[in-house]
């Protein structure tokens, strides 16, 4: 289990939007079969759903990201230790440690997995600093997340990565743990579109944001 150090970096506040993401420590492989893949996300319905709502998610070789939407729950205080954290920060520390465990014992590895520190980026309190439309952050963080097996030459056509949130919104599949009605309300998502706006160019400005540590 990771100590409690290396989590510090996030405070989640309820009804705000975030940006999650880690990587593997100094670039190890995350997921190396199509099991551990299903692994991670079933953690994720384990430890993150009950303190927020899913917007978009991708899983790649070496990274992850998520946007999700904070509930009051994910939000709320939690003694651990002598340390207090909310609900949601322990539950990304329950994640990453669950799958660095499973993940070292069928690999016959040790040691750490992934980066110390999982980083959260807060949408909410970035577009309300901001001037322009209102969703800004939130549209171009969604874009970006689907576009990631694209930019990272896993594949030429998204649909042909499955792990990631891509094929629930362009209508290929059916169930996903996404909210796809959170999705339409700060997204602006509209499946008939979607497969064509998801692959437009990302200003710079958000780029840099969303890209840098």
């Amino acid at each position: 289990m990771l100590p409690f150090y290396e989590i510090f970096a996030m405070k989640f506040a309820a009804s705000h939007v975030y940006h999650v993401y880690n990587q593997g420590n100094n670039g190890q492989e995350l997921f190396k079969t199509h099991e551990d893949y299903k692994q991670f996300l079933s953690l994720i319905k384990s430890y993150i759903l009950p303190y927020a709502d899913i917007i978009a998610w991708c899983l790649l070789p070496n990274h992850f990201h998520l946007m999700l939407v904070v509930n009051e729950k994910g939000a709320t205080p939690h003694r651990q230790g002598g340390i207090t954290i909310d609900l949601l920060t322990n539950g990304f520390r329950k994640l990453t440690s669950a799958y660095a465990h499973d993940f070292n014992k069928r690999n016959n590895r040790s040691g750490s997995l992934f980066r110390p520190k999982t980083k959260a980026k807060d949408l909410t309190a970035y577009q309300l600093k901001e001037d322009g439309n209102r969703n800004d952050y939130y549209i171009n963080c969604f874009y970006y997340i689907h576009q990631n097996p694209f930019r990272y030459q896993l594949v030429k056509d998204l649909s042909a990565w499955k792990y990631s949130s891509f094929r629930f919104y362009s209508g290929e599949r059916e169930n996903d743990i996404c909210n796809k009605q959170l999705a339409i309300q700060i997204s602006d998502y509209d499946e008939t579109v979607f497969p064509q706006t998801v692959c437009c160019r990302i200003p710079d400005r958000f780029l840099d944001f969303l890209e840098k540590d």
